[in-house]
């Protein structure tokens, strides 16, 4: 018997769409969008009007807050061109706009503030020359792309950097602001154990690994003060071992609960904690569902000229047998769970955290789609809230589907053609099989038109 049998749907429903305050923000429900966008903007990173239309549809679907897709606080952190930036004051005028065509339908939105580290997919041709900042000089494990480490000079800037991008978003009129210390990119790389080999004080043992996030949340409090929202997004557990078993692991629960609890910053620092895991991008376990050997062959090829290991990966990914061992392991290493697949790193989180400081919120993300799976959660105190993104791609109004039944007609299928298109296409639903059509020109078209639809040129008067 599922454990929330007991409820009705109208319980689950009321749960789910009770407001959510923080200290410094409150969310009309318990629906978050997190972070994922397409190559919409300007290639200087100045934002498009494909991206206003972006965001403004999932606010139109009725979701309670918006989490920025992976937001660069500079050129060198980019993982992907044609995102829009937060390296100048002079994006801030694009981002204002962003703030008020969401909030225009009761909407916030917290902006995640990212630097890509090594893990830069395609950083550009301002990056051509570079290889990605990082704790390290290893590559990483995946793709192979080229790292550096650190100098304790550069360490200081991309604090600065992270400061003043959160500057902009305050000044920008949004409501607060997401680091992205998950999923493999620069924080991740001095967090995590099986990254970070530094032995300065920004290695070392977890206080020392942690050292760099902490210096950046202390400079955002010194820029935008202690009342706009600040949150942390944390790999619950690394799983850096997924590929290669005989590599270090990386971070462990308990070693993440020590680092939430040192990021408090005693009731000075984050408000918040955003629970993930996997330390890289793409993992078994972010984005967790299937791997899609046709859309890897075709849209991998971007990768080529990136990362030293990424031609074997594209000759592996393009053999039917070597391509079908990897999705097998893919699959296994991912586990039978996707709903709610970080929920037991969100629970450990949310139990040390509550006792020191009850105000302190955690998101937990993981294909959520379901009332029932969703109420569950939040019942059991696993989290307060559920971040999502590819099911509302699938479903740009799924909270209102959600108010209504316990979930859509037609769900997202976890397929992750959606990101692998990203690559070289526009950001959208890729699975043929939920769009109608007798034929396959009829479902490719209606398919299109969907994904096209964010383009829709603005009015000009």
């Amino acid at each position: 018997m599922h454990p929330d049998s007991q409820f009705t749907h109208a319980d689950n429903a009321k749960l789910i769409f009770n407001e959510l305050k923080f200290r410094s923000l409150t969310v009309k429900n318990r629906l978050f969008r997190s972070n994922i966008s397409g190559q919409f903007d300007d290639y200087n990173g100045h934002g498009g009007n494909a991206r206003l239309n972006w965001e403004e549809k999932f606010a139109r679907g009725g979701i309670g807050c918006i989490i920025s897709s992976f937001t660069p606080v500079s050129v060198r952190g980019r993982i992907l061109v044609r995102y829009a930036m937060i390296d100048d004051d002079d994006k801030i005028p694009f981002w204002r706009e962003v703030g008020r065509r969401v909030h225009g339908h009761d909407c916030r939105f917290i902006m995640q503030l990212s630097h890509s580290g090594r893990q830069q997919d395609m950083g550009g041709v301002e990056n051509l020359f570079n290889k990605g900042l990082s704790s390290t000089d290893k590559s990483d494990y995946f793709h192979g792309l080229l790292a550096q480490a650190m100098t304790k000079p550069e360490i200081a800037e991309v604090v600065e950097q992270f400061a003043q991008g959160a500057r902009r978003a305050r000044e920008a009129g949004l409501d607060g602001v997401e680091l992205h210390g998950a999923n493999g990119y620069l924080l991740t790389q001095f967090l995590s154990s099986g990254i970070n080999d530094r032995t300065d004080e920004y290695g070392g043992g977890w206080e020392g690994r942690a050292r760099f996030v902490l210096e950046i949340v202390r400079a955002i409090r010194r820029e935008v003060g202690q009342d706009f929202h600040l949150q942390m997004k944390i790999n619950g557990v690394d799983h850096n071992d997924w590929l290669y078993p005989w590599i270090k692991k990386g971070n462990t629960l308990d070693e993440t609960v020590k680092i939430c609890t040192m990021l408090l910053d005693g009731g000075k620092g984050v408000d918040s904690f955003h629970v993930s895991s996997g330390s890289t991008f793409p993992h078994p376990r972010n984005p967790a569902g299937d791997l899609p050997l046709e859309d890897l062959h075709r849209w991998y090829d971007g990768m080529l000229s990136q990362g030293t290991r990424a031609p074997m990966n594209y000759a592996i990914f393009s053999n039917p047998l070597l391509g079908r061992a990897f999705q097998a392991l893919w699959r296994w290493r991912r586990g039978k769970v996707i709903e709610g697949i970080n929920l037991d790193y969100a629970r450990a989180v949310s139990e040390a955290i509550g006792k020191i400081d009850p105000d302190i919120k955690v998101l937990c993300t993981g294909g959520f789609q379901h009332a029932d799976r969703i109420a569950e959660a939040i019942r059991s105190k696993a989290c307060d809230a559920v971040t999502m993104a590819r099911p509302l791609i699938a479903n740009n109004n799924l909270p209102e589907i959600l108010a209504k039944a316990n979930g859509p007609e037609k769900e997202c299928t976890y397929c992750n053609k959606c990101l692998l298109n990203d690559l070289e296409n526009p950001l959208g639903c890729y699975d043929l099989s939920r769009f109608d059509g007798a034929t396959f020109e009829d479902r490719y078209s209606e398919m299109i038109k969907q994904v096209m639809s964010v383009f829709e040129p603005p009015t000009f008067h």
